[in-house]
């Protein structure tokens, strides 16, 4: 297998090679949002020299910019295995889209109906959920997590489906701590039930091969800048659901979801993302191949290639959870067992014993490395252990970072952390 190429990738990131004070900087904020490529940034300003305009004109700025919109939809189609372009649509972000969707399920329920959201999630998949269920009466039920390796409680999940809720909401990922959800197991169960359900996949999305087909869920979500790409969300519905459900639009609108004017040039940037993600793997994703039978062309190649950034990115993980078990006083929350790495992305939480999370990233900031602190919207987490108002230290790794940078991270955190030295 042909190890991914890092420095070469590295290369297509211009924002890598930014220094501060002297140093470069190194980014492990990825779950905030990821560094985009050099061909993302040209495809942006290509849009702006080349095709600017509204939709459905009879000239050629519009033919092109027409023309850019309907390959933007294939290329996401391909990255998420939609079975047809017409299940993407686009947005201002996840939150926005699930806001959006939000009000034309609960318009099909009733009062006294129930839907369910979990104590897992980011507020995205939870807030519009409960703002829409209160305008209709209907019910909200919460699945909780187990506090010892925060991962969802599957059982208390199986005691709810029994009063047959209309809606089961859940991420495929943590964006505080990691955990990988059993998506597909967790959708069969929830249609057993009767229930619909929507997946948020922002957090999964840069790290892990996506197949809505696969897994059967009705609706996924993700947003673009956190793969590489500018700030652009992305919804995806299964077709027979989304033409059965009330829509709220402009009448001359053409999509029933798709509403105003989108952000063209963001669009343009979430193509070229995904033919980079694509051109990851053809370069080093043949031996991943296999595991993604009937795929062809850009679909394979994209799935290819998050599943050979996936496995630089574990290895990756590995080294950097060695070292912070090794620092006095730290807890890293969530799956540590190296025998479950398969349930979770690259993304540490971290807490110390006499030092605060602010006072760690401040520091690590002030050094050139950026990180996160706090809860992250995954609110609903940090309560449940107990981490409010602080929350934790959140280190994202992504297949840009290197084996030199987490070393000096974890050099930095020794200088820094009382005690570690």
């Amino acid at each position: 297998m042909p190890q991914l190429d890092v420095e070469a990738l590295r290369a297509r990131f211009p924002a890598l090679s930014l220094e501060q004070e002297g140093r470069p900087m190194a980014f492990f904020d990825g779950p905030g949002g990821t560094q985009v490529t050099d061909t993302v940034i040209e495809a942006v300003s290509r849009y702006y020299r080349e095709a600017n305009a509204n939709h459905g004109g009879p000239f050629l700025t519009s033919e092109r910019s027409d023309a850019m919109l309907d390959e933007a939809h294939a290329a996401l189609a391909d990255l998420l295995n939609a079975a047809s372009p017409s299940e993407i649509k686009f947005g201002a972000n996840m939150t926005t889209l699930t806001m959006h969707v939000a009000r034309s399920i609960l318009a099909t329920l009733a009062p006294g109906d129930e839907i369910v959201v979990t104590g897992l999630d980011h507020e995205a998949n939870v807030g519009p959920w409960r703002s829409a269920a209160a305008d209709r009466g209907v019910t909200v039920r919460t699945v909780g997590i187990r506090s010892d390796d925060v991962t969802l409680d599957v059982e208390a999940l199986d005691a709810i489906l029994h009063g047959r809720p209309r809606l089961v909401a859940f991420g495929w990922a943590s964006n505080a701590v990691g955990t990988i959800n059993p998506v597909a197991e967790l959708v069969r169960r929830a249609h057993e039930a009767g229930s619909l359900t929507y997946v948020d996949a922002v957090h999964a999305a840069p790290h892990l091969p996506i197949d809505v087909q696969a897994i059967g869920t009705d609706f996924l979500a993700c947003s673009v800048y956190k793969f590489f790409g500018p700030h652009v969300g992305v919804l995806y519905g299964r077709a027979e659901i989304l033409d059965a459900l009330p829509t709220y639009k402009l009448r001359p609108a053409g999509d029933r979801f798709e509403t105003g004017t989108l952000n063209h040039e963001g669009i343009a940037g979430a193509l070229a993302a995904v033919e980079y993600i694509a051109e990851v793997g053809e370069r080093y994703g043949a031996s991943f191949e296999a595991a993604f039978p009937g795929m062809t062309g850009r679909r394979l190649h994209a799935h290819a290639g998050m599943a050979a950034i996936r496995a630089w990115e574990l290895e990756l993980f590995e080294r950097l959870l060695a070292g912070l078990e090794a620092i006095p006083g730290a807890r890293i929350w969530g799956i540590t067992d190296r025998a479950r790495f398969a349930e979770r992305t690259p993304t540490a939480a971290v807490t110390f014993a006499d030092i605060t999370h602010e006072a760690v990233s401040t520091a690590l900031g002030a050094r050139g490395i950026a990180t996160w602190w706090g809860n992250f919207y995954a609110v609903g987490v940090t309560e449940r252990l107990g981490l409010e108002p602080e929350g934790v230290l959140r280190i994202g790794l992504t297949h840009y970072n290197t084996t030199a940078e987490v070393d000096r991270l974890l050099e930095e955190l020794r200088s820094i952390v009382p005690g570690a030295r």
